[in-house]
């Protein structure tokens, strides 16, 4: 953490004495990396030097799943600290349709309040009410009244999906500063302290990141198809007021940890009775991935700076002296550039044709079947939950929903089309994650009355971004780049292990409730109580 001045040259590490047993946790902090699939993390941990090879010192699982087929930003979150699948939290998706609100903007942002006037999808009252279950933090309050909350996140809709309801303090960057959508709340002087100096860096010129050997062999520039810049030898040099060049880099991550890190302080975080939680979602891997891939010098040299910052930020809580546990996953994997996957070998890797986006294959299935004008399907692009036009009739809705399942099902690069009757009449899958079918992995993110009418499933390989002026590389399916995800557990004194076999992100809050004594009632979430992790009290229904 770059703006955050150490109060202690020394760790100060809380160990039990020989043959005792650790007392719980008084603060838990959950770390999401957004966009932090388990293929970088295998292909870089070698590599780790500072919080990331810690946090590799303890229980890893190596197979670790974002299970459902919806592997976006606000889905993933909404999996970590409810221990469901979207599917129970209803949280399908960083955005759906929904035709039956009053306003001519029918998408609706996953943590937004569409019922304020004047509101769209991208210009919103920040809001939980689209959650439908529970966090940790709420659990924890139910017990423990004076237990606190507290969210720290580069986007919005993290910082909502790991706090949830009633959270004590929540801060997200907006593109200038960190704010909050709770109100009343006495904002703590440190955030303001941050900002300013988050503010001072923005309006900075950056001079590029100074590349390690091991990033400087990643560097080699990749021409992009469909309109973009090259890629692939970047270190993040900008000029002053560049919103979108500081978010996609290491230094947003770098501001939110200085911000989590005050916050402990300030609210004195772990030091009372009562276990406190502290969630943190770390966004700039995801921005990085999007602007430049997954692969290539900018990764290497985000992921350098991550480890190092993450190291910065455990030694805050060792100086402290908590008693603390960390855990540190994903929401959602990624895919890199296409153009550099066919070099690497990866022969099937290409852009999607973007005569399959749901506005151009409606509007043809509209004139051809000679329904009346309109959209005819609405969808967030090329695949994914896609939505038939409600304003026609019973009988022109069932002809064009029966179309455009055919025209989907006929393009070689989709793999596969479920109506919604077909996925609402799977059962919810209980088996381990990897043994999932593809209607599977989309029934754990379906949910009645926000799913569409049907779901798109891309082929393996296809990269859903055609014009890439605004984003190269993309995260979002069901295939396994995109749900692998590290989950580790770490705690001073713990001894490590990497497990093998697989685990789930709805498996870390009951995991976690077991360690400070909330009890989760058995069949009342998705997750399981993961027995591999030291110190739990995993209760066998």
């Amino acid at each position: 953490m770059r703006k955050f001045l150490l109060a202690a040259a020394a760790a100060f590490f809380a160990f039990p004495a020989a043959g005792q047993a650790p007392s719980p946790p008084k603060l838990l902090v959950v770390i999401a990396v957004d966009q932090f699939s388990a293929d970088l993390y295998d292909e870089y941990r070698p590599d780790f030097t500072g919080g990331l090879a810690r946090l590799s010192s303890g229980t890893v699982f190596h197979n670790g799943y974002q299970s459902h087929a919806a592997t976006e930003t606000c889905p993933g979150h909404s999996t970590i600290l409810t221990g469901d699948h979207p599917a129970r939290t209803g949280i399908i998706g960083n955005t759906w349709f929904d035709q039956s609100i009053g306003r001519l903007d029918k998408t609706v942002y996953c943590a937004e309040d569409e019922s304020v006037p004047g509101s769209s999808s991208s210009a919103y009252k920040v809001s939980a009410k689209h959650l439908l279950v529970p966090t940790l933090g709420e659990l924890m309050k139910v017990v423990w009244p004076d237990s606190r909350t507290v969210a720290v996140s580069g986007k919005d809709r993290a910082a909502v999906m790991m706090s949830g309801h009633k959270p004590d303090q929540r801060w997200y960057w907006t593109g200038a500063k960190f704010d909050t959508d709770i109100a009343p709340v006495v904002v703590p002087p440190v955030v303001a302290k941050v900002n300013a100096l988050a503010a001072a860096g923005l309006a900075s010129d950056r001079s590029a990141f100074e590349a390690t050997p091991v990033c400087q062999s990643r560097a080699r520039e990749i021409a992009v198809e469909g309109g973009g810049k090259p890629v692939g030898a970047g270190a993040f040099a900008r000029k002053a007021g560049d919103q979108a060049g500081f978010r996609a880099s290491p230094e947003l991550d770098g501001d939110t940890l200085a911000l989590a890190a005050a916050l402990v302080d300030s609210m004195q975080l772990g030091h009372r009775a009562d276990p406190d939680l502290l969630a943190i979602s770390l966004s700039a891997t995801d921005y990085v991935g999007h602007t430049y891939g997954t692969q290539g010098e900018e990764m290497c040299l985000n992921l350098t700076e991550l480890d190092r910052e993450l190291g910065d930020f455990l030694q805050v809580l060792d100086t402290r002296g908590l008693n603390y546990e960390v855990v540190l996953t994903a929401d959602h994997g990624g895919k890199d550039i296409p153009e550099r996957e066919r070099l690497a070998g990866v022969a099937d890797a290409a852009r999607v044709d973007p005569a399959l986006s749901a506005s151009v294959v409606g509007e043809a299935l509209v004139a051809k079947l000679g329904l009346p004008a309109g959209p005819g399907l609405l969808g967030d692009g090329s695949y994914g939950d896609m939505y038939i036009d409600e304003r026609l009739r019973a009988p022109e809705r069932d002809k064009l929903l029966k179309a455009a399942v055919a025209a989907y099902r006929a393009s070689p690069e989709v793999e596969a089309v479920f109506t919604a009757r077909q996925i609402a009449d799977t059962p919810l899958p209980t088996t381990p994650p990897e043994t999932w079918s593809l209607i599977q992995r989309v029934r754990a993110s379906y949910h009645p009355g926000r799913s569409g009418d049907f779901f798109v499933v891309l082929k393996k390989d296809i990269t859903p971004i055609a014009d890439t002026r605004h984003a190269v590389a993309t995260h979002g399916s069901l295939w396994d780049y995109d749900r692998r995800v590290p989950i580790l557990f770490w705690r001073p004194g713990m001894s490590g292990s990497t497990i093998e076999h697989s685990a789930e992100t709805t498996d870390i809050m009951p995991t976690l409730a077991s360690m400070i004594g909330v009890r989760v009632a058995p069949g009342s979430i998705d997750g399981h109580c993961l027995t591999d992790v030291p110190e739990t009290q995993c209760r066998t229904p």
